[in-house]
Formats: C-alpha cells, sequence, structure tokens
C-alpha cells in the first residue's frame, strides 16, 4: 500500500523512522492517517538520501515492511499543477460537492414527483376503464331490455 510519508532522523541513535501521514486507497483517493504511525527502517535502506523532514512516498508490504521509498516532491508538484494552478481549491471542490448533492437531491424529489402521478394517472386510467365497462354493461342491459318489449326503437319523422 503507498502511503505518504515523513522522513524522521534519531542522530544519537542513528536510526531513520517514517511517520505515515496518509495512505492511498484502492479508489485512488487518499485518507489522512490521524493515529500516528511510525516506522523505523532497517539500519541498509537508503540512509544517505533521506533527509529530516522531507516528504516521500513509501510502498509498505505486509508486515508493516518498506519495499520501495522515493521523494514526494515531483508527486507534489503534479498535484500543484493539476489542481491548484486551475482554480480547484479546496473550497471551489467544496461548492461543487454541495451543488452535486443539491441537484442529487431535486432530481430525487423530481423522480418521486413522477412516480406519485404516474400512480395517480394509472389509477385514473382504470377508474375510466370500469366506468367504460359498467356503461358497456348499462348500454347492453338496455338493449336486452328494449328486445324482450319487443318495441322497435323510435325513427325519427321524416
Amino acid at each position: 500500500m503507498l502511503y505518504l510519508a515523513q522522513v524522521q532522523k534519531k542522530e544519537i541513535l542513528g536510526e531513520i523512522s517514517l511517520q505515515l501521514l496518509a495512505c492511498q486507497n484502492s479508489d485512488e483517493t487518499w485518507a489522512m492517517l490521524f493515529q500516528e504511525t511510525v516506522l523505523t527502517l532497517p539500519p541498509d535502506f537508503a540512509q544517505n538520501v533521506l533527509n529530516e523532514g522531507m516528504l516521500v512516498l513509501a510502498d509498505i508490504g505486509e508486515n508493516s515492511k518498506v519495499l520501495n521509498i522515493e521523494a514526494a516532491t515531483n508527486w507534489v508538484l503534479e498535484l500543484v499543477q493539476k489542481y491548484l494552478t486551475t482554480g480547484f481549491t479546496p473550497d471551489f471542490l467544496q461548492q461543487e460537492a454541495q451543488k452535486a448533492e443539491e441537484w442529487r437531491q431535486s432530481l430525487t424529489l423530481q423522480s418521486q414527483e413522477l412516480s406519485r402521478r404516474l400512480i395517480e394517472v394509472e389509477a385514473r386510467r382504470e377508474q375510466i376503464q370500469n366506468l367504460e365497462a359498467k356503461l358497456q354493461q348499462e348500454k347492453q342491459l338496455l338493449e336486452s331490455s328494449i328486445a324482450q318489449l319487443n318495441i322497435p326503437p323510435a325513427t325519427p319523422p321524416i
């Protein structure tokens, strides 16, 4: 798993450690680590290129074993170039997220309203069909009553 970390040196002991600051999620997003986690590097791990306070990207495997470390300078500069020079500030992103949430809520309400109207239309259609069937029955009843009485239908005078 990939971590953003800060190098810490303990001159007296000659140890170098990494304080883990954030980790990359599987969906390419990053999560801040709020619990302080420090990993001590083995003595043979490129001590001469790591300076106190330096930000690094550390690939850490199982059992907290550091597999690879690289300077985070290029990664940070790429973030600045992609997002901060084009106006993607945290406030802008927050506003866009708020707009998206408002649109989602609006679409949900519209969808609910359309569903309600569809149910009303279906109920009205069913009522109309029932009325048509009732009228058809009444028409047949009248026609059969007329036929039983053997009364010829009235014809208008010419």
